[in-house]
């Protein structure tokens, strides 16, 4: 008989926490690589595949993200208008510096997420990231982690 039995965790047990993280001068690559981590849920000692046990990651001061290196002007991201000849380009640092400074952290995020599964956009939908230093999810009681305390790679000062 066996007494070590592997436990899946199930849908209906799960209680997703809210954690609040602060970009300002973090790491762009580092950060949304832990994001991932908590979005999936990996963390957990009873973390299933399958089942999606994952906080909900609430990021502010995306605007003040840091790259490495000369990301800034040599990352490019592409997009496809849907016509011959229409790719378009844009540098890390205009994208940072535009309308919509978030979309940094959201792509770097996504992409570290499994591909093309209905459970990886579910997990994806519990990121919620913020230009300034507001945000409405005060009424969750979300949990701070200090992000950039973890480890002295994890920030870029200037």
């Amino acid at each position: 008989m066996r007494t070590n039995v592997t436990r899946s965790a199930k849908p209906a047990d799960v209680t997703h926490k809210w954690i609040v993280v602060d970009a300002e001068g973090a790491v762009v690559g580092r950060l949304a690589s832990f994001i991932a981590l908590r979005l999936r849920g990996k963390h957990r000692a009873d973390f299933t595949p399958h089942v999606d046990v994952g906080d909900h990651v609430v990021v502010i001061n995306a605007e003040k993200a840091a790259f490495t290196g000369k990301k800034l002007t040599d990352k490019i991201y592409y997009h496809h208008t849907g016509y011959p000849g229409g790719i378009k380009e844009r540098t890390a640092g205009k994208v940072l510096a535009g309308k919509h400074p978030e979309r940094v952290m959201e792509k770097a995020v996504e992409r570290m997420m499994p591909k093309e599964s209905p459970l990886a956009r579910k997990q994806l939908g519990k990121l919620r990231v913020y230009k300034g230093a507001e945000h409405p999810h005060e009424a969750q009681k979300p949990q701070v982690i200090d992000f950039k305390g973890k480890n002295r790679k994890n920030s870029r000062i200037g």
